[in-house]
């Protein structure tokens, strides 16, 4: 039986405006909201194919959310291996 489980969920919002697709991936974790951005660009020669851009935006914001979290860890890491005063 687990010890500890927790469901978080990611709240992903897509815009596009002509070439470009913006990506907000954000995460709740206890309290504390995270937030990746993400950003594609099409280049106005190429064929419109709207799906693309949304998942290049979508996995630069998930990989930007994903590198915060990291950085969050880490940072609760060394709280707990070099203790304040």
């Amino acid at each position: 039986m687990p010890r500890h489980t927790q469901d978080w969920q990611v709240r992903l919002h897509l815009t596009e405006d002509e070439n470009t697709t913006k990506a907000k991936a954000e995460l709740d974790i206890g309290g504390t909201s995270v937030t990746g951005q993400g950003v594609a660009r099409r280049n106005p020669r190429d064929k419109d194919i709207p799906e693309i851009g949304d998942e290049l935006a979508a996995g630069r914001a998930m990989n930007d959310l994903a590198q915060k979290l990291l950085t969050i860890a880490r940072t609760d890491i060394e709280g707990l291996s070099h203790p304040g005063p």
